[in-house]
């Protein structure tokens, strides 16, 4: 069985024009990120037959899974993007776009606090997902998702024995294929 992993299409919302934001001009920001609608363009699928689909269940993944996808496509929380951290309960001090972009990523590695869902429960969340697909057992498998959860989906494939290209933040609207390794 061979698991194509989707990052969704790019989203039609601009960086913040402002260069300092507050902690929550940030988060009305990522607000917008959310509600924005994605381009739609065309993603090469390698040829490859997908049984099924699955997409997080936020628009602007099943929006691309429709793109990517003829079939019924199983919407499902699990493959929501991680949510974005909430740094205003620390300092309402205004910050550069870049370096919020850097506290970010900082942030889920060493201030876990400032995450509504932890590391360790977003990798429980890959591993279960994974396991429900890899359970059905039927073909092959397209899902549809986002960068962060992507790079834990990833892992957790690596884990289970499977192999595939490796990506930092992985490209908006390009497929990734993993297969068993040996098969």
């Amino acid at each position: 069985m061979r698991i194509g992993l989707v990052r969704h299409y790019k989203v039609k919302h601009s960086f913040p024009k402002a260069g300092f934001l507050s902690p929550d001009e940030l988060t009305a920001w990522f607000q917008a990120y959310d509600a924005s609608d994605v381009e739609m363009v065309r993603t090469e699928l390698k040829g490859i037959e997908w049984s099924r689909c699955y997409a997080s269940n936020m628009d602007r993944a099943v929006k691309s899974a429709k793109h990517l996808y003829p079939g019924p496509i199983k919407v499902t929380e699990r493959l929501r993007e991680v949510a974005y951290p909430d740094f205003g309960h620390i300092s309402k001090r205004r910050l550069h776009i870049v370096a919020w972009v850097l506290l970010v990523r900082l942030a889920w590695y060493f201030s876990p606090r400032v995450y509504p869902e932890g590391r360790a429960e977003v990798r429980k969340r890959a591993a279960s997902v994974l396991d429900e697909i890899i359970a059905q057992g039927d073909g092959d498998v397209l899902i549809v998702s986002h960068a962060a959860l992507m790079m834990e989906l990833r892992k957790e494939l690596l884990r289970r024995g499977y192999s595939g290209p490796r990506f930092g933040t992985a490209t908006n609207g390009k497929l990734y294929v993993f297969e068993p390794r040996g098969g």
